[in-house]
């Protein structure tokens, strides 16, 4: 008996060490284009924070993200850190969501957008919750070092929700959503970057899909665009327009698995198109669609149908590397930042002509088993 158990423990601590280095082949080989991988900080005045935001200036970098004790707490702010000479600067406290003497909302989901030689533009939300929150912008002329007075967006206007605008012609368009009643994607579009607005959408309401927190795609040919978004139905979901933005296809999956949890895309300067998510298919019988907030993956697709593995930015048990935002910048890099267990904004940038691409079939990451796998899939 005692030499059975002696050959079971040597069995088990075998197979261990072998799932252990093929977890470490397997990382090293979905890490390769990673020029920085770093926190935007190390201490901060709030133990949590989420949603951040990047953009490119004039002067360099500038991320924001909101932060506070927890999300909902009416103590959560906007906060604005600056990447000056390629170090990242300390938080500073940009907006809040105090309404009088006597009531204070919390701040949500900031957006930034660098105007093409102008303005670098804020965008944020305040109020109780998602569904009863108000639109609100800022504007910077000095790359995020001091902000104007905070404007009001119209009633009915929330701005972008998570990801950033995108130029169309000569028109900002903002990918928004709503979550009062249902969840619906529609766009907020401006001419003269937020002195006036008009809308488009929803989209997709027919479908059957619920989605929100759409990412804007351009393609080189005409005016074909595609939006990329979060879903209830367990899949990243798409819609298409052939006119520039004026129509909408249905919603519909595009073979990416989804959690319930926001993403991010960004059209590269070649032509193709990225995205940033959790590649996690939810259980049938979860809730809502939601899964574990882990691992955080790369794709890479030419058309938007056909999608390739190509990077893993975080894979861990323990949960939490959501809501990332991405921009490819002047030289070329590919910029990431992303909620790293609600405790700090992860910061990576990567060379694109980097990546090594395996395609994704069948919605599975290809050769690959995830820590989470091993350990649990459940959202926390």
């Amino acid at each position: 008996m005692k030499r059975k158990l002696i050959i079971a423990a040597s069995l088990w601590i075998a197979l261990t060490a072998a799932f252990t280095v093929r977890i470490q082949a397997q990382e090293k080989a979905w890490r390769a284009g990673i020029v920085t991988d770093e926190f935007i900080y190390e201490k901060a005045p709030y133990p949590q924070c989420h949603s951040a935001t990047i953009a490119e200036t004039p002067k360099g970098l500038v991320a924001a993200y909101f932060g506070g004790t927890r999300e909902r707490n009416p103590d959560v702010c906007i906060y604005v850190s600056r990447n000056i000479n390629g170090k990242w600067q300390e938080p500073v406290n940009v907006a809040n969501g105090i309404q009088n003497d006597s009531l204070r909302y919390p701040t949500w989901n900031p957006v930034l957008y660098q105007v093409p030689g102008g303005e670098l533009l804020l965008f944020y939300k305040i109020g109780p919750k998602p569904s009863d929150w108000k639109g609100w912008l800022m504007r910077s002329k000095d790359a995020g070092a001091t902000w104007s007075k905070p404007e009001s967006l119209p009633e009915g206007f929330s701005g972008p929700i998570k990801n950033k605008p995108v130029l169309v012609g000569n028109e900002l368009f903002c990918p928004s959503s709503t979550e009062g009643k249902g969840w619906n994607v529609h766009f907020e579009v401006t001419a003269d970057n937020g002195k006036t607005w008009r809308k488009v959408g929803p989209i997709g309401k027919d479908s059957g899909i619920n989605a929100i927190q759409p990412s804007l795609l351009k393609y080189k040919k005409g005016k074909i665009l595609q939006v990329l978004c979060r879903s209830m139905n367990r899949s990243v979901v798409e819609s298409h327009s052939t006119d520039g933005g004026k129509t909408w296809t249905d919603l519909t999956p595009i073979g990416l698995p989804n959690n319930n949890s926001g993403t991010d895309a960004v059209t590269l300067r070649d032509g193709r198109q990225l995205i940033v998510y959790n590649h996690v298919k939810p259980a049938d019988s979860l809730p809502r669609g939601k899964g574990a907030r882990t691992p955080l993956n790369v794709a890479i697709s030419k058309d938007g149908k056909k999608w390739y593995a190509a990077l893993i930015l975080e894979d861990s048990p323990i949960s939490q590397y959501s809501y990332p935002s991405v921009i490819q910048s002047a030289d070329g890099m590919v910029h990431f930042v992303y909620t790293w267990r609600r405790e700090k904004i992860k910061y990576v940038k990567v060379d694109p002509s980097k990546l090594k691409l395996k395609r994704i079939k069948n919605e599975k990451w290809p050769g690959f088993i995830t820590k989470t796998t091993a350990a649990s899939n459940e959202e926390e």
